[in-house]
């Protein structure tokens, strides 16, 4: 398996090279905002907002698979633009597409949301996820693309870290508990697309976790698995805010649960209160 990694050095793309090293893959890996640094990997700097560049890496790494593991979070060049013409690009070089997306994509109206549910996102990120998850099933449309919500694990992730600094009152801020997600450990992730990458399933998949909660819920599980006071988490609610975005979305696994070999467990579980 030749695979090609975008976003290799972010947080969900480092796992993704771990993963595919150990496996044996031949795995090339790109970086933008930091450099790669794990080792036995083809690492190429590429910002896909420059032109040309995108087709000289893959021109040169020659992938079976390419996955699209980036986070330009609210801009549009990246996470929207740069999008379709990376699934453009791999299309014309017949490489298989795994495509991450995200809950964003939707508005929370109805809560539960499973893979037929289209999206009707409230923010500019959560548009530009939906515009590229578009551009995936129209010029892709053998490819898989991957509905996520909040990535955690190995206490490398930001929700993890904001944890740290509320306990620490080295940032101001609250733990909304009106905030309602899926919360995934980012190995859990990983192995799922790794398994889709080595598949020929196509479609939209919902690989979330198990337990849905709400942001002050899951600070309380970390602080709880790193010895952290709790009680220092500050509160609030997002209704109260003026942060935008959905209050309460559940992502429903079930349908790619029963296609994939990794159990995709709950927070409460991988954070050690069960």
């Amino acid at each position: 398996m030749r695979i090609l990694i975008v976003g290799g050095s972010g947080f969900l793309g480092t796992e993704l090279v771990r993963q595919t090293v150990a496996a044996g893959w031949e795995t090339a890996a790109t970086s933008c905002s930091w450099p790669g640094s794990l080792p036995g990997v083809a690492w190429y700097e590429l910002d896909l907002r420059v032109p040309g560049r995108l087709d000289d890496v893959l021109a040169e790494v020659a992938p079976l698979v390419v996955v699209n593991a980036t986070s330009g979070g609210s801009d549009w060049t990246v996470t929207a633009d740069a999008a379709f013409h990376l699934v453009a690009a791999a299309a014309k070089r017949g490489c298989r597409l795994v495509h991450v997306s995200s809950d964003a994509v939707f508005s929370g109206a109805r809560i539960h949301y499973d893979e037929t549910c289209l999206p009707d996102p409230l923010t500019p990120y959560g548009a530009a996820k939906a515009t590229a998850e578009t551009a995936v099933r129209l010029l892709a449309p053998d490819a898989a693309i991957v509905r996520t919500s909040l990535i955690v694990g190995h206490g490398r992730s930001a929700h993890e870290r904001m944890v740290h600094d509320l306990v620490a009152g080295a940032r101001d801020g609250v733990l909304f508990t009106d905030d309602i997600r899926c919360p995934v450990h980012v190995d859990d992730l990983a192995s799922a697309v790794c398994e889709l990458a080595a598949s020929d399933h196509a479609g939209t998949f919902h690989v979330a976790g198990a337990d849905a909660l709400s942001r002050h819920e899951l600070g309380v599980l970390i602080a709880g698995r790193d010895g952290l006071d709790a009680s220092r988490l500050p509160t609030g609610r997002r209704a109260d805010s003026f942060v935008p975005g959905a209050l309460d979305v559940r992502l429903d696994s079930s349908a790619a649960q029963k296609r994939l070999r990794t159990r995709l467990r709950g927070a409460r579980e991988f954070l050690g209160s069960v």
